[in-house]
């Protein structure tokens, strides 16, 4: 179990100090040439639809006019001829985890920017590992998406992730002062949000609660297995993988929760992974066989979360359902890892493919179930994937999370909100980022084919564009 020591925070406070300034916006100053110039194009974002004909003129790292196409293209530094292509808002992946296979980290931003990702939101790494790439992410020195991070996920007493039986990306949290006190240490480090994870006791959350609500910061939060989703979900801004969802719809749920408390406030001489598994394979199973997602309770449970950002990870929920293996292009892409990384999931592939529990299974349809009756009535959907968890390689992943969407209930459009607006309402950047407007960022992905039609053309990328710059 790990928490801050404080041999790591004069290194964090200096890095945070040096990362805190980055991302402030530039001085618009008026040209007679601009940077970049995309002519006679179909542009598309979920606020404005479809707009065919136009031309997308920008500044450096902002678009400073969508109009009509002229017979004369603006003066600019490079003109592409947008003609019989589509253009979008660059993406976003809400859940990824930079660090967690360092066999990964260094070509993860490469892989991104490939995948028309232009900004992601890590959900969970240990400071003195995500620091330098957040640094690095940022500096200039290279070409990488936008990243915001959370820091190590915020655990109870016990961490699942503590370093002996998962990879070490978690921390303890065993009072609310020591809780306060994490909280106080990732605002020093400069981190954009926070994460709490689900062996945290009520009250540890309730204190993670009120310590980010006094410096401004934003929450993504798994529910935590002492508390229910209509309870927790309030609270936060995104919940993530609907995990503990399926146990908040359960009719004895009130009681089935302060038996989960109980064993919490007690777990015994056992790992916080071996806990969190012991819970989830006692309460899952007989939730998933009893759930009636039209029930009364589930209902509620739903409608409670209306102002709270759902970032499920279908392709992640559903992967006994839809193994990567059966995708054609799968093995291909897979090529572009590092051999020892491509060589250990394509045997983890394998030796899974077709072999999903009832439980697995029944968890995959629940999940698709979830979300399109979330999204009929009215909850926020966000994209997100848990890249690299899970086989998912990185950008290739948030294409088929937004094909499991769609598949879900939601429409293309939608399935695009959920992976430009959205992320941006989490950190409250919807003024700048996710749509193709004048004042918007300058990150844009150009497509072969129309995803609006379909969502799969998200995959077909003929240029990426990034703080304005073309990447790819």
């Amino acid at each position: 179990m790990k928490s801050f020591n404080t041999a790591t925070l004069t290194v964090l406070l200096f890095v945070g100090l040096a990362l805190s300034g980055c991302e402030q916006p530039a001085e618009v100053v008026a040209k007679d040439t601009y940077s970049l110039a995309i002519t006679n194009v179909t542009a598309i974002d979920a606020v404005s639809g479809v707009r065919t004909g136009v031309t997308v003129v920008l500044d450096g790292d902002e678009i400073v006019s969508v109009e009509p196409s002229a017979a004369t293209p603006p003066a600019a530094a490079q003109i592409i001829d947008g003609k019989g292509q589509y253009l979008i808002p660059g993406l976003w992946d809400m859940h990824v985890h930079v660090t967690y296979e360092p066999r990964l980290t260094q070509q993860m931003p490469e892989l991104f920017l490939d995948y028309g990702i232009t900004s992601v939101r890590d959900t969970g790494g240990m400071l003195p590992a995500l620091l330098p790439e957040i640094e690095r992410y940022r500096g200039g020195d290279i070409q990488a998406p936008r990243i915001y991070f959370s820091g190590p996920l915020l655990d109870g007493s016990k961490v699942v992730y503590d370093g002996d039986d998962r990879p070490e990306i978690g921390i303890s949290n065993a009072t609310p002062e020591e809780s306060r006190a994490n909280v106080q240490t990732l605002v020093d480090a400069g981190a954009d949000f926070i994460k709490i994870y689900e062996l945290v006791s009520p009250e540890v959350f309730a204190a993670l609660v009120d310590a980010a609500g006094q410096h401004n910061l934003p929450i993504a939060s798994h529910v935590p297995l002492a508390l229910l989703a209509d309870n927790a979900g309030p609270q936060v801004g995104t919940m993530e993988h609907l995990r503990n969802v399926e146990l908040a719809c359960a009719e004895d749920a009130h009681v089935l929760v302060a038996q989960r408390l109980q064993t919490i406030s007690d777990p015994g001489e056992v790992s916080g992974y071996a806990l969190r598994s012991a819970l989830h394979a006692q309460y899952r199973p007989p939730a998933l066989a009893s759930v009636d997602i039209k029930s009364a309770r589930c209902q509620a449970v739903i409608n409670s979360l209306q102002n709270t950002i759902q970032v499920p990870t279908l392709r992640l929920n559903s992967i006994f359902k839809y193994s990567p293996l059966g995708r054609d292009d799968w093995r291909e892409h897979l090529a572009n890892l590092p051999d020892p990384v491509a060589a250990d999931w394509l045997q983890t592939a394998e030796q899974f493919f077709g072999q999903g529990s009832a439980d697995a299974l029944k968890m995959s349809d629940w999940s698709l179930a979830l979300v399109g009756e979330m999204f009929r009535a009215g909850v926020p959907i966000g994209a997100g994937t848990d890249t690299p968890i899970g086989q998912a390689i990185p950008g290739y992943s948030l294409h088929t999370e937004l094909e499991r969407l769609v598949e879900a209930g939601l429409s293309p459009l939608d399935a695009l909100y959920s992976a430009t607006v959205r992320p941006a309402e989490f950190l409250n950047l919807q003024a700048s980022h996710g749509q193709i407007q004048p004042g918007m960022v300058g990150d844009l992905v150009l497509l072969a084919a129309d995803p609006s039609k379909d969502i799969a053309n998200t995959r077909k990328i003929n240029a990426v564009i990034s703080r304005g710059e073309v990447v790819r």
